[in-house]
């Protein structure tokens, strides 16, 4: 009888003890899960803080002769309202003389726009071209084997496609505008200005008459005056 009384006894304190030790595990776990927790929030907090520092303030001041020129976000559908108002004045013009959908030539007008914004070209001169090289048709081919919107040479201008682009990118509306805004820039670079480098670009290097400057240049006057009129209403 003395011996269960003193077992039993014994039992109880190592369950207290057992007890209390139990309490204070669940106690530290707990900590260590909040602890965790609060470390995850602070991470996640700091993760969002880098990226919101890499993205441009919505306050940042953009140059006043550059803000009719701000490129469209390639990356989603374009709409009118993504381009400058001189683009869209230039996009009802084109429409009605080249007898193309608007919706058709959205994706290549916002092109035009990026492309003259990162290359300092203006984009109705880019448009120009297209209209007199190919009439905006994007698989036009010439005889010499130039190619799209802009007749882009593929033999030439291969290194100037996107890497997983192939030669049948050429015909591609958007990515031959890429391609042949910035082998016009370069002509207009390398032969030391606008009417040199549009006749470079037109293969006509040697014409006396700059038939090909000219040609290009009117079209591009004539985008401005429906911008003007479309503007002025």
């Amino acid at each position: 009888m003395f011996a269960s009384t003193v077992f039993s006894s014994a039992m109880l304190r190592v369950s207290a003890v057992a007890l209390v030790l139990f309490q204070k595990f669940l106690m530290v776990a707990g900590l260590v899960f909040v602890l965790g927790l609060i470390g995850i929030q602070a991470g996640h907090a700091g993760l969002i803080d880098g990226l919101k520092s890499l993205m441009p303030s919505a306050e940042a001041s953009v140059d006043d002769e550059l803000a009719d020129e701000l490129p469209a976000e390639l990356s989603v559908e374009p709409t009118v309202e993504t381009l400058s108002p001189k683009m869209r004045g230039a996009l009802d013009y084109v429409s009605r003389r080249y007898h193309v959908s608007t919706n058709a030539l959205l994706p290549i007008f916002a092109t035009a726009q990026a492309a003259g914004r990162e290359l300092r070209l203006d984009p109705l001169l880019i448009v120009a071209v297209i209209g007199v090289e190919s009439g905006f048709n994007p698989f036009s081919q010439s005889v010499f084997g130039a190619q799209g919107l802009m007749q882009v040479v593929p033999r030439f201008h291969l290194d100037k496609l996107p890497e997983e682009a192939d030669k049948s990118a050429f015909l591609d509306p958007v990515i031959n505008v890429q391609v042949g805004a910035r082998v016009l820039q370069e002509s207009i670079r390398r032969n030391g200005g606008l009417e040199n480098g549009l006749q470079q670009f037109g293969g006509a290097i040697n014409d006396p008459g700059r038939r090909y400057s000219t040609k290009v240049l009117a079209e591009k006057q004539r985008l401005e005056q429906a911008q003007q009129r479309q503007h002025s209403t």
